[in-house]
């Protein structure tokens, strides 16, 4: 299927703007891109009101971590413990926190009528693999430990993360498996970065052009790791995983458009290989990032649309 027109046009704006590619940044410049220019660029719609925004920093292995929790609109108080969405920001384990994900995160909420708890872990290159991934790891046994306080369900809590926060998110459900931490309902894994490198077709195809590109993941690839060494280890490049087996039931999303398409497939056939339950679903048309422009692309509601139905039948 050809670029979809509303996604030719924002590509277009993209170049026309003039706005330098991540790569040619340092991380300093990259994130102050992130907070300035791109957002102001992308004029999604205003952000949704929810029940409740709750602000809270938490123990981390090596410093607290922000985390902000997200209750949707039209549950009540009363209403019993309520499902848990663990979410996991991306954008190369170097750029974005919880506050430019934070249209996202309400709408999220809302759309699933779960609780989200989206996580602000540190940043590479100062901070590189394993301290994102072990933030994210023990904030996910936070959760799980304090979940009557925070009025959840411990069996209905599950982990969505987009991009490198794919990679997060995989590596938690790894690490959680292997040390029989606590049991995920499910993770969702939206344009996963689930293997170091960047010869896929799909990374080949997608190259440049196509607002994520090769050349950004060798970036943050390299921000992210110590050393190549790193991309053997599984919860760096959860794709290399011995085994995927004892995994939740996983939903994976990509786009067409996308250098990461083919990671997420080829770690959906990994799973399905293994015996884990598995919805795979390709969007056509669209790019990397797609699912947090509302009021750009259509194809953002239709994610949050069809991520709450198929959410629904684990958690009701």
């Amino acid at each position: 299927m050809p670029l979809d027109p509303k996604v030719e046009q924002f590509l277009q704006e993209v170049r026309d703007s003039g706005a330098p590619a991540y790569e040619d940044m340092t991380p300093a410049q990259s994130r102050r891109e992130d907070l300035t220019a791109l957002a102001i660029a992308i004029p999604s719609r205003k952000p949704e009101t929810v029940a409740a925004v709750e602000h809270r920093f938490i123990p981390g292995p090596t410093a607290d971590l922000p985390i902000r929790i997200y209750r949707p609109e039209g549950v009540e108080d009363t209403a019993g413990l309520q499902p848990g969405l663990i979410f996991i920001h991306g954008s190369g384990w170097v750029v974005s926190n919880i506050e430019t994900n934070d249209s996202f995160s309400r709408a999220l909420a809302n759309r699933t009528g779960t609780v989200v708890i989206a996580i602000n872990y540190q940043k590479a290159p100062e901070h590189k693999f394993p301290i994102p991934m072990d933030d994210c790891y023990a904030s996910t046994q936070w959760v799980f430990e304090y979940a009557s306080q925070l009025g959840l369900d411990v069996n209905r809590i599950g982990i969505l993360g987009d991009s490198a926060g794919g990679n997060l998110a995989a590596a938690v459900c790894l690490r959680l498996r292997d040390e029989n931490g606590p049991k995920l309902a499910y993770q969702v894994l939206v344009y996963p970065a689930v293997q170091y490198g960047w010869h896929t077709p799909s990374a080949v195809a997608n190259a440049e052009g196509y607002l994520l590109q090769q050349a950004s993941m060798k970036y943050y690839w390299h921000h992210y790791m110590r050393s190549e060494a790193d991309a053997k280890n599984p919860y760096c490049s959860p794709l290399g995983a011995a085994d995927h087996s004892a995994l939740p039931p996983t939903f994976i999303y990509t786009a067409q458009y996308d250098p990461l398409c083919d990671d997420g497939c080829h770690y959906a056939q990994k799973l399905q290989a293994c015996g884990v339950p598995v919805k795979h679903k390709m969007y056509e048309g669209v790019i990397h990032g797609f699912i947090k422009m509302l009021g750009v692309f259509d194809q953002a509601d239709e994610f949050l649309d069809e991520v709450s139905e198929d959410l629904s039948a684990i958690i009701g």
